[in-house]
This record gives C-alpha cells, sequence and structure tokens, in this order.
C-alpha cells in the first residue's frame, strides 16, 4: 500500500521500482501530471522525435493549412 507524505509545501509518493521501470521512469526523467476522470496521471514525457511521430494517427493528424501563393 502506498501513501501519500508531505514533502515542504508539497505531497508525494514513492512510485516502486517495478512500476518505474516498466514505462521507463529513472531518477531526473521529465514527466507529464494530469487528472482524468478523477484519476491522477502520470507520463513519461516523450525523448525523441521519433517517439513523438509514433503518436500521430489519422483521427490527431493536422490538415494542410495554405499561407497564400508561392513567393520567392
Amino acid at each position: 500500500m502506498l501513501q501519500v507524505q508531505k514533502w515542504g509545501n508539497s505531497l508525494g509518493i514513492r512510485i516502486p521500482k517495478a512500476i518505474a521501470k516498466k514505462i521507463g521512469l529513472e531518477e531526473g526523467s521529465e514527466i507529464d501530471l494530469d487528472i482524468e476522470d478523477d484519476k491522477i496521471v502520470i507520463k513519461r514525457k516523450s525523448k525523441n522525435l521519433n517517439e513523438l511521430l509514433l503518436k500521430i494517427t489519422p483521427k490527431n493528424i493536422h490538415k494542410e493549412v495554405s499561407t497564400g501563393d508561392v513567393e520567392g
């Protein structure tokens, strides 16, 4: 069982090694913290362009944008 602990003016939890390893977290990893449906969601920030590109789907890709006639 995990417990929330006070760390300075904040609250903190310890992430068990097995869970951290499962998603590639290590000391110094940058994360995103969000709330979805009353749940705290911790996501490892993408490390490189390839990881970001893998997240593009037909549903979330932006359409072409016209910026006018070609010049130059």
